[in-house]
């Protein structure tokens, strides 16, 4: 009787011992995921700042062109922001459930990686 309890109490330790290790498993698998996501956007986001600086730039001063040219610097600012207003749009209407899509399979690809 006293071999049993012995047996039962080393069974119940390691399956304790196995429900941590399993558990530690799990929280490391998912920081490796979310270090991965992150690391894999960090350069994209550099990316995207320096464009859309040089992006804001470029639509200012085109916008103070078009101003000049037409006699009023509002009127460069109304065509720049209607000409953005079209093309996102335009772009928001084709291709909304590709963009889903292509963000879904990266995302995926990250966490099953």
């Amino acid at each position: 009787m006293d071999d049993n309890a012995k047996l039962l109490e080393s069974l119940m330790i390691k399956v304790t011992d196995y429900g941590k290790t399993s558990f530690e498993l799990i929280k490391l698998k998912a920081l490796d995921t979310a270090t991965g996501i992150i690391s894999s956007l960090i350069p994209f986001s550099g990316a995207f700042v320096i464009i859309a600086s040089f992006m804001l730039f470029v639509n200012v001063g085109l916008a103070f062109w078009l101003g000049d040219i037409l006699g009023q610097i509002y009127f460069g600012f109304f065509i720049v922001a209607a000409f953005y207003l079209v093309i996102g749009s335009a772009l928001y209407f084709l291709t909304k459930n590709w963009l889903k899509k292509l963000a879904c399979d990266f995302f995926i690809k990250q966490v099953l990686k």
